[in-house]
């Protein structure tokens, strides 16, 4: 019998994750626009550090499944990232319209090992 166990040189999903949530952390939010034809869909990811701090990521999801033009960023707190949405959202409609907007979804979690996980981590 094989045992499924990952090729000794596979990235491990950790290293493959948009955002990592560490012990302390929470997820603020995810954020994502329509589906935009030959594009793929803008997602926004965002979590709430220890230290009140948030942390986001910004990329694009094509129709493949890649995930292409990640951007990252820090704002002081929970507040401010009605900010970051909004200077996106900004970019978002000059390239593609006003009908193209991040609107708030859901984020999916999942631990390391492929489970799916609560939104904080303790």
């Amino acid at each position: 019998m094989k045992s499924k166990s990952k090729p000794a040189n596979a990235p491990s999903l950790a290293s493959m994750a948009i955002m990592n949530i560490e012990k302390g952390e929470e997820i603020l939010g995810g954020w994502v626009t329509p589906h935009i034809p030959e594009i793929g869909i803008y997602k926004l990811l965002a979590k709430k550090k220890a230290d009140q701090t948030v942390e986001w990521a910004h990329f694009v999801q094509r129709d493949d499944g890649r995930k292409d033009s990640l951007y990252r960023g820090t704002v002081e707190n929970a507040d401010r990232i009605s900010s970051v949405i909004q200077a996106i959202n900004n970019a978002l409609h000059k390239a593609y319209g006003p009908d193209i907007s991040l609107q708030p979804a859901d984020a999916d979690v999942y631990s390391v090992n492929g489970q799916k996980a609560s939104k904080t981590i303790h």
